[in-house]
């Protein structure tokens, strides 16, 4: 599958950079980086790995073509699995590829925490309580009247 190279200015335009600055992050002439972003030529292995990293994408993500009409390609690690909807019983269902990614399951405990200007979080509820533990071992650690 061939390079889609309009992600690479995508990317570039989205991570706020110039193609001056991602020529000196690589170590390539600016001349360089226009010439990938026109399609006049190809990043080599190397440099894809480079800019991949300085995109924060997969190296996939960074060549592949866009599955959408937009072109877009989310960040490493973000995600959209779509719109939820509240039942009648005031009940959420989490679409089965959230599940999937989480690796959640059925029983499982979710804490759901709120910011009433950023909205809502959802946590597995022995991940939350396993870093707290931690926190609460490196503060009992560091200070010694904390008990």
């Amino acid at each position: 599958m061939p390079m889609n190279v309009s992600n690479l200015k995508k990317l570039r335009k989205t991570a706020k950079l110039t193609q001056e600055q991602v020529a000196e992050q690589l170590n390539v002439s600016r001349q360089t980086v226009t010439k990938w972003e026109s399609g006049e030529s190809l990043p080599d292995i190397d440099n894809c790995i480079l800019l991949a990293k300085l995109y924060n994408v997969t190296l996939d993500d960074l060549v592949k073509y866009a599955k959408d009409n937009n072109n877009s390609t989310a960040p490493t690690g973000k995600h959209m699995f779509g719109v939820l909807k509240i039942d009648e019983k005031n009940r959420v269902i989490i679409p089965d590829k959230a599940l999937e990614v989480f690796g959640l399951k059925k029983g499982d405990k979710l804490l759901l925490m709120g910011d009433e200007t950023q909205g809502l979080a959802m946590v597995k509820l022995n991940s939350f309580l396993a870093a707290t533990a931690e926190i609460m071992k490196v503060i009992k650690e560091t200070d010694p009247d904390e008990e």
